[in-house]
């Protein structure tokens, strides 16, 4: 389990939070929907030699999600079996369920949580666009991965919650890892 777990927590470090950017028309609340999940893990498991796995298995009144993780060394590391209840007994139903146990089954798996709502929704609009510009050039000129990930950790704290703002952050580590990636393969 050495290859793995060493491996698991540098894939943590680099997680951020599923962003909520789903609606839930019945309820009027934004949610993060299982892309949002996936999305805020997929990249640093991959970079990191982790392949994600969502076994189904049977279940007469639901479904049975467990979440798996593949390391290329060969090791691997069950996170346990997670039982949603399905409410119809239709296919709709059941893969409606298999939507709410994956995704839950990932969040608990990775440790990551929904991003968390401002109060008033107005916190979020006061961060100074010459913070976040400069955030974003960190970003972008950071030297080598820690740097990156310490220059990504920051500008995620000064968003504050802002999706918008987020959703740059992100998007800009997104660049800067392409970017070194193409400097690698010169």
């Amino acid at each position: 389990m050495k290859n793995i777990a060493t491996a698991l927590v540098k894939a943590q470090k680099a997680f951020g939070p599923a962003l909520k950017s789903s609606v839930n028309p019945h309820f009027r609340s934004k949610y993060a929907d299982l892309a949002a999940c996936v999305e805020a893990v997929m990249d640093s498991l991959n970079d990191n030699g982790i392949c994600l796995i969502q076994q189904t298995h049977e279940h007469p009144d639901g479904v049975v999600v467990e979440t798996m993780f593949l390391h290329e060394s060969g090791e691997s590391l069950s996170c346990g079996r997670l039982y949603f209840p399905s409410l119809k007994n239709d296919p709709q139903g059941y893969m409606s369920a298999l939507t709410y146990a994956r995704r839950g089954s990932l969040m608990a798996a990775c440790g990551i949580a929904p991003e968390k709502e401002d109060d008033d929704g107005n916190a979020a609009s006061k961060v100074p666009d010459s913070v976040m510009t400069d955030h974003l050039t960190a970003i972008s000129d950071s030297a080598n991965s820690d740097e990156l990930q310490r220059a990504y950790s920051q500008a995620y704290e000064a968003c504050k919650g802002n999706q918008a703002l987020q959703a740059k952050v992100i998007a800009a580590k997104k660049a800067r890892v392409e970017k070194a990636k193409k400097e690698i393969a010169k």
